[in-house]
Order: C-alpha cells, then structure tokens, then sequence
C-alpha cells in the first residue's frame, strides 16, 4: 500500500513520551489507540501540509482537529501573534481585544448578544450547562448518544470521540450522582425526545447537542430533529445548547444554526474561534447571559479566560473567514469533491463506503453490511474498524494523514488545493484496490 516511510525518529520520541505521560500522549485522541500502533511525532506545519521529524510530509486532513480552517501559518494569523507577543502574553484584566472578538462573533452568529471567553471547549459547555439549569432553576440535562462535549463529568456518559474510539462510554471517576441528572437520548430520534419531553419536561435545564455530530465520525442531524429540539424546549422553557465548538465557523460563516436555520438559546464554541490557540466560548441572548457573574448569580471564572495571544489569533482568522465572501463556496467545493472522489475511488475497488459531509467536515464510514447511512452511534458501532485501520495505515504510506480514528470527523481548509485533493483520491484509490485483493 505505497512506500512505507521510515519513522525511527517518532519511535524514539514516542518511547520515551510514554514514560512521561499516560500512553505517551496528552490527548487520548492522539495515541492512534483506534488503528494500532505507534502516532507519528510532528516537527512543524506549513498551509495543508504536515512534516514529522523524520522528514516525512502528508497533506493534512486532521487540522489540528478542526481549528486550522485557514490552513497551518496563515500569514495573517501568524502576523497578529507576532504582534501580541511583544506586547505581552497574559494580563488578566481586560483588554481591547476582548471587545473585538465579541463583536466579531456576534456578527457571525446573530444568536450570540453577549458571550464569555473561556480557555476550551469542555469548559464551555461545563459552563453552559451550569448557566442553563441556574438560569431555570431545574436540574436535568438531555444528552445524546454518541455526542462528545468534551470531559464534562456530567456529560461524560454515552460519549464519543476517545471515549468511542476505545470503547469507554462511561469514564471511571464519574459518580452516580453526578451522572444521574444527564437523560441520554438516541441522536436523530424525534420519538424518544417527545416520550421525554412529555414525561420530564419541567425537569430539563436543557437540550445539549451537535447538530452536526463529528465525533462518531460526521453525522449530521436530521432538519427535522433538529426543528423538534427547538419546538419542545420552547414549549417547555428549558433552553437549547448548539454545542457548536466543532461546526462554529466551519460548516457555515454563521456555523451550524445558520445552516440549518435554528437559533438555540446558547452557543458554545472553540476551535476556529482562536485560530489554532486553546480558546473556548458560551453565548447567547442578553437574559440569559446577564444571569453570569459578576452581573448575575452563576459562578464561572478563569485566570486566562481573554488570553491576548488566543484574540489575536481569533480575531486574525475570523477576520478572514468575514471578509471572504466566496470562502465558504470554495471550501465546499473542495470538500465536496474529496467525498465525490473518495467514493467513486471505493465503487471502483467494490469496496463498500459510506461518505458524509457537511460544509467543510466529512468521514469516510466502512459501514456495517445492513446501513447505508450513518443517522445514530447504532450504524456507527457497526461500522468496521479493523478495515478503517488498514485504509489508515494505507494512507499514510501514501503521505495522507486522515483521524486515526473511524469515529472522527476528517476536515479541509482553504490551503487545499486541487492537486491535494486529486492525489488524496488517486491515493485511496490505490489504497482501495489493495484492501480488495488482501480481505
């Protein structure tokens, strides 16, 4: 499956990492626990491309996990850290930058009237879920199977991503108590949220979900689910949750409430918000936001929350991502041709796929022998992971680098070009054909 690369170098570095931290990693979603073997130690990146330290170059399909939207190094991005550095890294008081961030999101996605910055993705939407059951006064959060908000204890039940990926749904530490007030619900099952709306709904704070699921690999939901969620939760004045750290900026300008044109009562975001730097935010409507401390009674804090080097480079790319009206036409294109291609590159090889996209999110599932779409963590458990992990390690000999993992969403940015794209497809194709004559 193409020339298998030499990776002594990332064997030494990774030996040794695994005396120094658990499995090696500081993320389990980088341990490639989910195809085997040893991850690849990177040097350096530059536009869609990624150099590990034995001189090995692959066209990148991870990003950083989402973040780079722009590519690796943009200019811009890397002149506004220059910029903020000299003038100091953090100060823990308010700065001008906060401002222009605030404003800049709140143009993106109009739902958002008043947000707090904070240092990550699951503090936003640990932050969020406390925000919601202080601001109705009830207990109860629903959940979905297969969805991943980060390692939020009382969210970590029936997760995805890492959790999928080595088939831990429900993490030591996490108490029964703290467990017991998460309702988890089959995702794109309108039934199951009536059933629960009609039985518990004065008990629900809130709704929290991906409406684009990108951690059980890309699933997107189902318009009308979606249009369900907003329906009940109104109905029953609990508050809606786009967990938005992974779709914010990525499957649409506005994210994934302006792609399906819904509008939650809260937002959480990461990721592309700053600009490949560790940054996480929670908004909403002015009420609901003016429940927060110091204006209100919900307590939520953070020593870098506003990080000046994590605004600038948010600030850099949102920049960008507002003033190029054609972006995200041309990042769907792209995208679009890779899933077009990669399945065709299977039909030929008879190789059986099903390909998912949205905006600029996409995965290749091997699916299970009876599913030709991939709606819930159902069809995704049944998909076949041991196949995956050959086509992985194909790949990569190709200087491909996809999720090592079935169950993560694969991402393109505006540094792919068509000549990528075609050689990521020619790759699969090869890939592909040799699958076949091996299985």
């Amino acid at each position: 499956m193409g020339k298998e690369m030499n990776h002594s170098r990332s064997h030494e570095l990774f030996a040794r990492a695994t005396e120094l931290m658990p499995g090696g990693v500081n993320s389990p979603a980088r341990a490639f626990g989910g195809v085997g073997g040893e991850p690849v130690v990177i040097d350096r990146a530059e536009g869609a491309m990624l150099f590990d330290v034995d001189g090995n170059r692959y066209i990148d399909y991870v990003l950083s996990w989402g973040p780079m939207i722009l590519g690796h190094c943009h200019p811009a991005v890397v002149r506004a850290l220059q910029r903020a550095v000299d003038k100091g890294t953090s100060f823990g008081a308010p700065t001008e930058a906060e401002n222009r961030i605030a404003e800049l999101v709140s143009d993106l996605v109009p739902s958002i009237e008043k947000i707090r910055l904070v240092n990550s993705g699951t503090e936003a939407t640990m932050s969020a879920i406390r925000l919601a059951r202080g601001f109705t006064g009830r207990d109860k959060i629903v959940k979905f199977i297969g969805n991943y908000h980060g390692h939020v204890d009382s969210l970590l039940v029936a997760a995805g991503s890492a959790a999928a990926t080595f088939s831990v749904p429900n993490s030591p530490g996490i108490t029964n108590g703290t467990a017991a007030d998460t309702i988890l619900l089959p995702y794109n099952s309108i039934v199951d949220v009536e059933r629960v709306f009609r039985e518990r709904g004065d008990q629900i704070a809130g709704v929290i979900v991906e409406a684009v699921a990108g951690n059980m690999g890309c699933v997107p939901g189902k318009p009308e689910f979606l249009q369900a969620l907003r329906r009940w939760t109104e109905k029953s004045g609990s508050l809606l949750i786009f967990d938005e750290v992974m779709t914010g900026f990525r499957v649409a300008r506005g994210g994934a409430q302006e792609y399906y044109g819904i509008k939650p009562d809260l937002t959480t975001l990461g990721k592309i918000i700053g600009g490949g730097l560790p940054v996480g935010a929670y908004g909403g409507c002015r009420d609901i936001m003016d429940a927060v401390l110091p204006v209100g009674r919900v307590f939520q804090a953070g020593t870098l929350s506003g990080n000046p080097l994590a605004t600038a480079a948010g600030i850099a790319t949102l920049s960008e991502l507002q003033q190029d009206t054609g972006f995200y036409d041309r990042l769907e294109k792209t995208t679009q041709k890779l899933a077009d291609g990669l399945r065709t590159a299977a039909q030929s090889a008879e190789i059986k796929v099903v390909v998912q996209r949205c905006g600029g999110m996409l995965t290749l599932f091997f699916p299970g022998p009876e599913d030709t779409e991939i709606i819930s963590w159902t069809e995704a458990a049944r998909c076949n992971t041991k196949r995956f992990s050959r086509f992985f390690w194909g790949m990569l000999d190709h200087g491909i680098y996809f999720p090592c993992s079935q169950f993560e969403a694969m991402f393109t940015s505006s540094a792919h070009t068509d000549e990528m794209i075609q050689q990521t497809i020619d790759a699969a194709g090869e890939v592909f054909r040799a699958l076949k004559q091996t299985e």
